[in-house]
Parts: structure tokens; C-alpha cells; sequence
């Protein structure tokens, strides 16, 4: 468990997040939220959920190059 979080939110956050306490948006794939769609940013196949693109969120490496920690050539 994190410190940052009382248990039951940092439950919830396992559940909804795919790498909860970390520094990615993206939403946990599950077997009715698979993680089949492409960032429409670079094209990568298969780096969204439905819930991301529902968000319009793009892939960690491409939202990471925009917020300047790096991505594309690091």
C-alpha cells in the first residue's frame, strides 16, 4: 500500500489505474476494457483501453515526450 492513500482509496486506485501510485493516467485493461487501441498520437497498436480513448489520452511514452520527461529518443 501506498502512504500517500487511506486504504480503501488506494484500492480503489488498484483497481482503476494500471500502474496506481505511478506517474501513468492509463486505466487498468480488464476482459471488458481491453487494452486493443492504438495511441493516436505515434500509432503504437494496442497501448489504450476504450476507457483511455473515451479520456482521449494518448500512450505513456507520448504523453511523457509532451510533458518534457523524455519519451521519443530517451
Amino acid at each position: 500500500m501506498s502512504d500517500y492513500y487511506e486504504e480503501d482509496e488506494w484500492q480503489q486506485r488498484v483497481e482503476m489505474f494500471a500502474e496506481p501510485g505511478g506517474n501513468s493516467a492509463l486505466r487498468r485493461a480488464s476482459k471488458s476494457n481491453p487494452r486493443n487501441r492504438p495511441c493516436p498520437t505515434c500509432g503504437t497498436p494496442n497501448v489504450l483501453t476504450p476507457a483511455d480513448v473515451r479520456l482521449s489520452y494518448v500512450c505513456n511514452r507520448c504523453a511523457e515526450a509532451a510533458e518534457g520527461f523524455g519519451g521519443y529518443g530517451s
